[in-house]
C-alpha cells in the first residue's frame, strides 16, 4: 500500500507538459493537491463529477481502470437510478452522502465490468431494487426490457433502445424530463463511445449501423451521451487517422488532453457532436468511405472501419 501511495503522489506531480518540466508553479501544485484529495488513494482513474441538466443531475462515478458508472437523479423527487454499478460500495456511499432514494439499476449489458456489481449491490442495499437489462446473463436481473419499453425514475421518463452488436442483449437508456422538454441524456454502455463504438463481439456491421445511425442518431442533437469507458483519446486518435482534415476532431483531442492531464472525465459529449467527429456515425460521408476503401455502402464502410480499428495503434 505504501509503495502504491508513493507512486500515486509521484504520478500526480510528474510533468504533463514538457514546456514546464522542472518547474512546479504554486497554483499547479495546489490544483493537483485538490485532485489528490478528491480522487484519493483508491486508484480511481478520474474525479467524481456532476453534470446538471434542467430536469436531472448525472453523477459521474469512475470505476475499475477506465469504466464509468452513473447516478441519475431526478431533480424534483431526488429519486435515483444507477447505471452499471460495478463498484457497489462507491454507489452506496454516494447515495447516502447525497441523501437519495435509490430504487433502480440500469444495466447496459452482461459483461462483468458493467454488470458484475449487480448482485452485491442488491445484497448490500437494504431496500428493494429493480434491476433492468436486456439479457438473461445479467446478474440479479428482475426487469427484462426490450426496444421501446419504458419506465420512470421519479418524474423522469426512460425509454429503452435495443442496440445489439457488442452483445446480443445490449440496451441503451434514453432519459428525458416527464414533459419531454429540456435536455435529455442517453447512457450507451459499450455501444457508442465518444469518437468510437464497441467491438462487434456478438453482432454484425448491420446491427451496429442500426444502433448508431438509425436509433441513436434519431435522438435530438442536444442529447448528452454518457458512455461506459474513458476511451476518448484512443478513439479520437483513430478518428483523426480516418479524417485527418476534420478540425473538430483535432480540437476535441486537445481539449481531452487537458481534461485527462487533471484526471477529469471527458464525458459527456452530445449526439450532435458525435455526428461531427465519430467515424462510425459518419459512414455516409465521402471522406470516411474513401478512407475505408471507397465503397459507398455505409454498412460495408462500418465493417471495414471496425476491422481496422481492432488492430489500430495510436
Amino acid at each position: 500500500m505504501f509503495l502504491r501511495v508513493c507512486w500515486y503522489i509521484w504520478s500526480i506531480f510528474r510533468c504533463h507538459n514538457s514546456t514546464i518540466c522542472g518547474t512546479f508553479p504554486e497554483q499547479k501544485i495546489y490544483i493537483n493537491l485538490q485532485k489528490l484529495r478528491k480522487v484519493g488513494f483508491r486508484g480511481m482513474h478520474s474525479t467524481v463529477e456532476d453534470v446538471k441538466l434542467e430536469s436531472m443531475q448525472v453523477k459521474i462515478l469512475p470505476a475499475l481502470q477506465d469504466n464509468y458508472m452513473y447516478l441519475i437523479v431526478d431533480n424534483k423527487t431526488r429519486e435515483a437510478a444507477v447505471v452499471d454499478p460495478v463498484d457497489p460500495e462507491l454507489v452506496i456511499k454516494t447515495v447516502q452522502e447525497q441523501n437519495l432514494t435509490l430504487n433502480k439499476v440500469l444495466t447496459t449489458h452482461h459483461h462483468w465490468d458493467h454488470a458484475g456489481g449487480n448482485e452485491k449491490l442488491v445484497k448490500l442495499w437494504e431496500k428493494e431494487l429493480d434491476v433492468y437489462g436486456g439479457d438473461d446473463r445479467i446478474g440479479a436481473l428482475n426487469k427484462k426490457v426490450s426496444q421501446d419499453d419504458s419506465f420512470t425514475i421519479g418524474s423522469l421518463n426512460v425509454r429503452c433502445l435495443s442496440t445489439p452488436c457488442h452483445t446480443t442483449g445490449h440496451i441503451c437508456y434514453h432519459v428525458t424530463a416527464g414533459d419531454g422538454k429540456g435536455e435529455g441524456a442517453v447512457f450507451t454502455g459499450d455501444t457508442l463511445f465518444q469518437g468510437g463504438c464497441g467491438r462487434f463481439f456478438e453482432g454484425t456491421p448491420e446491427e451496429m449501423y442500426e444502433a448508431l445511425c438509425t436509433k441513436l442518431s434519431a435522438l435530438p442533437d442536444s442529447t448528452k451521451v454518457f458512455c461506459g469507458h474513458e476511451y476518448t483519446l484512443q478513439n479520437m486518435s483513430f478518428a483523426r487517422h480516418v479524417e485527418p482534415d476534420n478540425e473538430s476532431i483535432q480540437q476535441r483531442i486537445e481539449w481531452a488532453k487537458l481534461r485527462r492531464a487533471s484526471q477529469d472525465p471527458t464525458v459527456p459529449s452530445t449526439i450532435g457532436e458525435e455526428k461531427i467527429w465519430n467515424p462510425f456515425m459518419r459512414v455516409h460521408e465521402a471522406s470516411v468511405q474513401k478512407h475505408a476503401g471507397g465503397a459507398t455502402d455505409p454498412i460495408i464502410t462500418m465493417g471495414k472501419l471496425r476491422k481496422e480499428k481492432d488492430n489500430f495503434k495510436a
